[in-house]
């Protein structure tokens, strides 16, 4: 799966038969239960986070790009935080430090390990290295 940034948020890029199985479910909505549509919701939610104007302009600046698989892991990163209950994370990845909101699914900011020295993170309950 791939990403595509608009604005500093961050959306995947659905494949021609997502779009397509999409168009199938609603003509056949009747046969749908509302369980199944909530499930598929709740691991949708599981899958996309949003990196801020601020987070990616801060990425631009700094020359810190992420693939694909960064992207995932970086999920899986706010995905542990949120099962553990955390609002708001330092997540460590690579040598970048994401200031994270879990309950939003938001990327606050970004720091590369040459820009954190000497820095205080502040309003964090939880941290998460990946």
């Amino acid at each position: 799966m791939g990403f595509r940034v608009i604005n500093g948020k961050i959306y995947p890029v659905n494949q021609i038969s997502d779009l397509i199985s999409k168009g199938n479910e609603k003509n056949n909505t009747s046969k749908i239960s509302f369980q199944d549509t909530l499930n598929k919701a709740q691991k949708k939610d599981n899958k996309q986070f949003v990196i801020s104007n601020h987070a990616a302009e801060r990425l631009k600046n700094r020359n810190i790009s992420f693939n694909e698989a960064d992207m995932n892991k970086i999920n899986d990163g706010i995905n542990k935080a949120n099962e553990k209950g955390a609002n708001d994370c330092l997540i460590l990845y690579k040598d970048v430090a994401l200031v994270t909101s879990i309950k939003n699914r938001t990327i606050i900011t970004a720091v590369d390990s040459k820009s954190s020295k000497d820095n205080v993170f502040t309003n964090i309950d939880s941290v998460v290295l990946l």
